[in-house]
């Protein structure tokens, strides 16, 4: 049996965690583990239960939604955020990506498209909603690149395993942080060297510095 998709729900509006739960709950193979009011909340919630997805209302009260996903993706970066939002406005949606979200839908979105938006970021993928227009995510990922073509190629699995080379942790570290295998790791390692035409670990944190995944030694 494949493990189902455990699912944190964090919105301060009751009724409205009701209904997302009641929706998630209509789909095979997904579980609505926890609930959370506030931002702290989540981030309490997340450290008990380990979910695989949060899906965060941009405006949560104390922690704002955006503020606590850049928590999240920084003390658990095995765990995919969607962030929930009402507005329409690109912005919004690049302020998402630079938070470490990997996903950003309406809130009017349809039952259909919160399914495909969780099973398309556990896949380790990025969502938008159709609203959101492809050029979002090109324009993001040419800022975070600083405009190198090399980085915007890399996957966010990709992404994910550099910096945390950067930041020093070992191959099995990496592995234990991202729940993935050992070789697992050290394959990305060689495609994130064989795609950046790098060729040692000090090369690959010195990519990492530059294009602002971790900051520079003081």
């Amino acid at each position: 049996m494949t493990e189902p998709i455990r699912v944190l729900l964090a919105d301060d509006h009751t009724l409205v965690r009701v209904g997302i739960r009641a929706i998630l709950s209509s789909f095979a193979g997904m579980q609505v583990v926890a609930e959370a009011s506030s931002g702290q909340a989540a981030l309490d919630l997340i450290e008990i239960h380990r979910p695989d997805v949060v899906l965060m209302d941009i405006a949560m009260p104390g922690l704002n939604g955006l503020e606590t996903t850049a928590r999240i993706t920084e003390r658990f970066p095995q765990v995919r955020v969607i962030i929930l939002s009402m507005y329409v406005n690109e912005e919004y949606a690049l302020q998402a990506l630079r938070s470490g979200a990997a996903g950003y839908l309406l809130k009017d979105a349809d039952p259909t498209e919160l399914e495909l938006a969780v099973r398309t970021v556990v896949r380790g993928e990025t969502y938008l909603g159709p609203t959101v227009s492809r050029q979002v995510i090109d324009d993001y990922l040419r800022r975070v690149n600083g405009g190198s073509g090399a980085g915007a190629r890399l996957t966010r699995r990709q992404s994910q395993v550099l910096k945390l080379i950067a930041q020093g942790y070992t191959t099995r570290e990496i592995a234990g942080q991202l729940n993935i295998s050992v070789k697992t790791v050290e394959t990305h390692r060689a495609q994130l060297m064989d795609e950046l035409d790098l060729h040692d670990i000090a090369g690959l944190v010195r990519y990492a510095v530059r294009v602002g995944l971790v900051p520079p030694e003081p």
